[in-house]
């Protein structure tokens, strides 16, 4: 093998260090990217984009008396939504009179209780702060839940309801902003942080 040859075989394994070491960083700077849009696209963060305003993990007061947890609530040009989230992976069985619902996940059988009782008295506690706008319920479901045999009522998919949400600017039965400013500002003002 003559020098030049020598000279080249030297070089290979600079080339091929060099060539793994960009792979690093390139694969470093993806996974940050990805990191980063995907807390960037955080339940939450949907939520908030989705809605003209959100409370979350707060306490109102309840019909009968005492406070009630609130998931989330969203402020929308329809009015209020009162929304439970359930991230549960599987196929999910369930109806309205049935006392615990039932997940299939592969060859695991499990149960978690109908949150729609949960959800009603939820509704309620806003509608009694702010009877003058529409109150919607709704239990959402992340994409890793499939419903094989049809929703409950007040059942959707987070990612249906977030559709939804974004379609309603400029629709025709928008509640008046003023009447919707009233009945947020009030139901802000009656809220109980948990840490508090």
């Amino acid at each position: 093998m003559g020098e030049g040859g020598l000279a080249a075989a030297g070089q290979l394994p600079l080339v091929v260090a060099l060539g793994v070491l960009g792979l690093l960083v390139l694969a470093g700077a993806g996974t940050w990217w990805y990191l980063r849009r995907r807390r960037s696209r955080s339940i939450p963060a949907r939520l908030k984009q989705a809605s003209d305003a959100l409370l979350s993990a707060v306490l109102i007061p309840h019909v009968e008396g005492g406070y009630i947890h609130m998931e989330h609530v969203l402020l929308t040009r329809r009015g209020l939504i009162v929304l439970d989230l359930r991230d549960i992976t599987g196929h999910v069985f369930g109806s309205e009179a049935m006392q615990e619902w039932t997940v299939l996940d592969h060859s695991r059988r499990s149960t978690f209780a109908n949150p729609l009782p949960a959800l009603y008295d939820r509704m309620a506690a806003v509608r009694r702060l702010v009877p003058e706008v529409p109150v919607r319920a709704v239990v959402a479901f992340t994409s890793s839940a499939s419903f094989s045999k049809g929703y409950p009522p007040n059942v959707v998919m987070l990612d249906s309801l977030l559709v939804e949400l974004g379609e309603m600017a400029g629709s025709c039965d928008e509640v008046p902003a003023d009447l919707l400013a009233s009945a947020w500002s009030r139901l802000s003002g009656a809220v109980l942080s948990p840490g508090r």
